[in-house]
């Protein structure tokens, strides 16, 4: 009991990349093992993004304010944070993320006002390249002006 206590002591400590692939080739003495587990990861992680954006858009397809609830829920983030700490990677890589997240977030949500009147007046490529246009614009000018108070967004 208290050597497979001591083998799970080891998933809340943080772990470079390099020792996270020492322990897995440590677990799988084949290299292709190795291979087809780190696979595995990269597909599970692809499948379950692809069906959370696939809910989002079918659920806004039947109510616009549901579909707009879930979309504006940040599973993005979520889903980073979870494959963050699922891969072993150090406290201080996961809670940057969600910091540097939330003052990237912050300068993005203007085109969620202008997306609409852009639509209605120039119809939808032309108004999602002008949102991305002005969302960029937004976002670097907002990152000088937290600069000098210690955030560096760029």
């Amino acid at each position: 009991m208290a050597n497979s206590r001591a083998r799970l002591d080891f998933i809340d400590q943080p772990m470079t990349a390099r020792e996270y692939e020492s322990m897995i080739t440590a677990r799988y003495s084949q290299p292709s093992a190795v291979r087809r587990y780190v696979m595995s990861v990269i597909i599970t992680k692809y499948l379950v993004t692809a069906t959370v954006v696939a809910g989002v858009s079918e659920l806004a397809k039947r109510s616009d304010r549901l579909g707009a609830l879930l979309a504006s829920l940040p599973l993005v983030t979520l889903l980073a944070l979870i494959w963050l700490y699922v891969e072993k990677q150090p406290a201080s890589k996961i809670t940057n993320h969600a910091w540097y997240t939330f003052w990237c977030v912050m300068p993005t949500l203007q085109m969620f006002l202008l997306f609409p009147k852009l639509f209605e007046r120039f119809g939808f490529s032309p108004a999602l390249a002008l949102s991305a246009v002005i969302t960029i614009l937004c976002f670097g000018g907002f990152a000088l002006l937290v600069k000098p108070f210690g955030t560096r967004l760029l």
